[in-house]
């Protein structure tokens, strides 16, 4: 099929070259002549595994990026809009998807044909049939449904593994105004006929995605709570606690063969120093505000998010048990993306934490294997950036570790030996406490 993406963004990218990959050819639309001229070099503008070999792989036959949003329509049998929908405090930002829909529906006027347009940007319940189609049907001058088709196709795709996301899906939804609509994007989806897939309603696909996300962000804070519970407490560490949770059938399934295989989901049931990137925390922001104004409250993910919001004063607490002042005290920050495998900054627990140091006067040193470009102008100048892992523990008094990063667990190696070692807080429970002669972390 003939496919237009509008944005290029982590999800508009990843999906217009994954849609090259199953052999659709695909348009990719921005504003940004700078970023579409970096894609059509086959450059990707963000990093995420896998998506420069995909660029090299199909720009110039199947795939190609541009900035000329009617052209990509007016050619293409389909449309996903995958612009941004930032979160202002009270409701989200539907400028972007306006004007996006705006300007699909000015070329769909002078197109012949039927066309399907669908969301994949995410967006609050309603939206998808009140704000895109309504703006369409102005914009064209066409009904809905007779000329042209509504859709809403949620994207379930976590940074840094986005592309394996797609190509190996969980699940597809579907949403849509018809039967017709929703057949067309069964044919863009045709090589994934095995993944159980969900036709429905544009609001319910719509609720699908928030409903995802808050789960995730419910498990995290929960893990949390009880983390900081077995802090308090002594003599009990989450770490364990947890590990005897995941041993339940509910998590951990015997396979045929005697092994014990542990279910994804369980890696959310574990406490750290809180969540962030560009879907949890604005999700269920919005999910609560969206409630609220509908005279639904959401008290229980009103908590969530205020225990996620907490969590970063956790580590700083950790390090002031150990050095009641931290005035002039040389501390390391390893990671500053929200996750491992990306560069994203966005909400992430690094920012308060490093922002917190250095009011308390701490000396910082941070490093992130590839994120620093996108960090250093979220932090205070007094943050030095350093080139290494060894170089940014070199000194330190204390070490404390924000983001999962596979590369961390060269600590034990780097520290153990020195005279003086400094201590480790653990953000995430990811190293040996045994491997450390000063070791802290959350929920221990």
């Amino acid at each position: 099929m003939r496919i237009s993406v509008i944005g290029t963004g982590y999800v508009g990218l990843v999906s217009g070259a994954c849609f090259a990959e199953i052999g659709h050819d695909c348009v990719c639309v921005d504003v940004d002549a700078s970023k579409v001229e970096r894609i059509n070099r086959g450059e990707p503008p963000i990093h995420e595994n896998g998506l420069e070999a995909l660029l090299k792989k199909h720009v110039g036959t199947r795939l190609h990026a541009s900035t000329d949003l009617r052209a990509a329509v007016l050619g293409s049998d389909i449309t996903f809009i995958a612009v941004g929908t930032p979160f202002d405090g009270t409701r989200i930002d539907l400028s972007f998807i306006r004007e996006a829909a705006r300007q699909i529906g000015v070329a769909l006027r002078d197109k012949a044909g039927y066309h399907v347009v669908v969301v994949k940007s995410t967006v609050v319940p309603g939206t998808t049939d009140e704000v895109v189609l309504t703006e369409l049907e102005k914009a064209s001058g066409k009904r809905a449904g007779a000329d042209f088709g509504v859709g809403m196709n949620p994207e379930f795709l976590t940074e840094g593994v986005a592309v394996d996301d797609f190509m190996r899906p969980d699940r597809i939804v579907l949403g849509g105004i018809d039967a017709r609509t929703i057949d067309t994007q069964r044919k863009v989806y045709a090589s994934f006929a095995e993944t159980p897939t969900l036709a429905t309603n544009n609001k319910t696909a719509e609720m699908i995605k928030y409903t995802s996300n808050s789960v995730l962000a419910t498990m995290i804070s929960f893990s949390n709570e009880i983390g900081n519970l077995c802090s308090a407490l002594g003599g009990v560490d989450v770490a364990d606690v947890m590990q005897g949770v995941h041993m339940a059938r509910y998590f951990t399934t015997m396979m045929p063969n005697g092994e014990r295989v542990k279910a994804p989901i369980s890696s959310f049931l574990w406490a750290g120093c809180g969540y962030g990137g560009s879907c949890l925390p604005k999700d269920t922001k919005a999910l609560s505000a969206h409630g609220a104004a509908h005279g639904a409250p959401m008290p229980l993910i009103d908590a969530v998010i205020e225990t996620n919001l907490k969590q970063p004063a956790r580590m700083l607490a950790k390090l002031q048990a150990q050095f009641p002042s931290l005035q002039g005290v040389r501390v390391t920050v390893l990671g500053l993306a929200f996750k491992e495998d990306t560069d994203d900054m966005r909400e992430s627990p690094a920012i308060p934490i490093v922002r917190m140091l250095a009011e308390q006067g701490a000396v910082v040193t941070a490093y992130d294997p590839i994120a620093t470009d996108a960090a250093r102008p979220l932090l205070p100048d007094t943050v030095t950036f350093a080139g290494s892992l060894a170089a940014a523990v070199d000194g330190a008094q204390a070490v404390m570790l924000i983001t999962r990063w596979e590369e961390f667990q060269q600590l034990p190696a780097l520290l153990n030996g020195r005279a003086e070692a400094p201590w480790v807080i653990d953000g995430r429970r990811v190293l040996a406490p045994e491997a450390f002669a000063r070791y802290d972390g959350i929920g221990r």
